[in-house]
């Protein structure tokens, strides 16, 4: 799969992303990156804890990195796990709060060494909780 430039960049800002991970539980090590309506790219890692309930995953971090800058729409995506997983379920119903066109968000799913999908969000989530419906 090819990728433009700018889904390079976001891809390998959640790879870069994915080296600050904090996963001595799990060992399962995430980045995440998500751009944002303004053309900014916010990262996040999966962060862990000894009470499991409290972790929180990358892409949430990401996210939510990006609200507290100031930003309120997603426009991409891009998640990096050791064996290409997409991002889970609280993960696609945070982004789709945040992404005003589910059809238009770009999700990419990639390992360290390559890419292994590309969704929009609303194939991800199809029937979104959404305030608007």
């Amino acid at each position: 799969m090819v990728l433009l430039p700018e889904h390079k960049e976001l891809t390998q800002a959640a790879r870069a992303a994915r080296a600050h991970a904090y996963a001595p539980y799990s060992n399962y090590a995430v980045g995440a990156a998500v751009r944002t309506e303004d053309g900014r790219i916010f990262t996040g890692c999966n962060i862990e804890n000894a009470s499991y309930g409290l972790s929180i995953c990358a892409e949430r971090v990401a996210v939510f990195n990006a609200i507290a800058a100031g930003a309120r729409q997603i426009v991409a995506v891009a998640v990096c796990t050791p064996d290409g997983a997409a991002p889970c379920g609280a993960c696609r119903q945070v982004l789709a709060e945040f992404a005003p066109d589910l059809n238009a968000c770009t999700v990419w799913v990639v390992r360290p060494d390559e890419v292994v999908a590309r969704y929009t969000l609303a194939e991800l989530l199809p029937q979104a909780f959404r305030l608007d419906r």
